[in-house]
């Protein structure tokens, strides 16, 4: 029987990591990609959503040239950073409102899952019943979880390199700069989906653009030092 989660806490941060059920695919095209993170900043509001009503409303405020405008919102959390796999997400959420990211999780899954079994002709679970979540206590556990997350995708290169390390460390660099599905993109400076994550938080622990590209690239270095110590222990 599965242990009760310590309740989370009012202006914590934490690592969310959401499963897709026995690691299934969760976002199978580019649209599955795009509507999951379109998702992360329409059902991060206690107020009823419908997605397709949104996105009329958006289409009006840009063909008005109306760039004051603003949704009346009212967040479950603050999403600090994101990652997008094939199968899972990771995501560093400042929990705002009681029981917020628990409320968030289950907006964002009932969401996204509706438009996901639709598509697909499917029934059921998408993602797992329970995510995990990782207290977050300190700028170094914060800056760690900062690269933890937007390094991921090289596993999508590199299957084994939390194991064995990066074998090409500038080719997995070059990738996380190019890979959109994050929010990576966002924290060194090119556009991407500037609107789902708050960043000035992170960007001031980090040094700003530049500290958060030198501390990822560090990060990746320092995995390809680990396969480089690995051989020579093994030799």
């Amino acid at each position: 029987m599965p242990t009760k989660r310590p309740p989370l806490l009012n202006n914590e941060i934490y690592h969310i990591v959401n499963r897709g059920v026995g690691d299934s695919l969760t976002f199978q095209d580019i649209d599955d990609y795009y509507r999951g993170i379109f998702s992360l900043y329409e059902f991060n509001t206690i107020y009823p959503i419908e997605i397709r009503k949104q996105r009329e409303k958006r289409r009006l405020i840009k063909a008005r040239g109306d760039q004051q405008s603003e949704d009346i919102r009212d967040l479950f959390v603050e999403i600090l950073a994101f990652c997008f796999m094939p199968n899972h997400i990771h995501l560093l959420l400042r929990q705002i409102k009681n029981n917020g990211i628990s409320d968030f999780m289950r907006k964002y899954g009932t969401g996204y899952v509706s438009y996901f079994n639709k598509k697909y002709e499917r029934k059921g679970h998408l993602f797992q019943s329970r995510f995990r979540a990782i207290h977050i206590k300190t700028d170094e556990q914060l800056k760690n979880a900062f690269a933890y997350i937007h390094t991921n995708p090289v596993s999508l290169i590199e299957p084994n390199w939390k194991e064995k390390g990066i074998s090409n460390p500038q080719k997995a660099i070059k990738f996380l700069e190019n890979y959109k599905w994050s929010s990576y993109q966002d924290y060194i400076g090119k556009k991407n989906f500037p609107s789902v994550t708050n960043r000035q938080y992170l960007l001031k622990i980090l040094s700003g653009t530049e500290g958060c590209r030198k501390y990822v690239e560090a990060w990746v270095k320092y995995k390809g030092e680990i396969k480089t110590l690995g051989n020579i222990i093994l030799e």
